[in-house]
């Protein structure tokens, strides 16, 4: 999976450790509602605004979710 991918994962598994669903994630980072959803599934790319949006509504930085993408994302060095 490449580093685009996996931060889609980061923020998924970051969600459901919360146990937010993507609506009210979306809601609490006040993006539109079906934009977490876009990201997790890799089919639009995250504006920086967005990621320190959303990182800010699930109580974590932007660095540590990128971190986490750079972790599953491996070897894959991609966008």
């Amino acid at each position: 999976m490449n580093r685009v991918e996996a931060l889609g994962v980061a923020i998924k598994e970051a969600r459901a450790k919360k146990q937010l669903s993507q609506e009210k994630l979306a809601e609490l980072a006040k993006l539109h509602r079906n934009s977490v959803g876009l990201v997790e599934r890799n089919l639009t790319k995250l504006a920086v605004d967005s990621l320190f949006a959303i990182a800010d509504a699930l109580g974590t930085t932007a660095a540590e979710l990128v971190a986490r993408a750079e972790t599953l994302a491996g070897d894959d060095r991609s966008l």
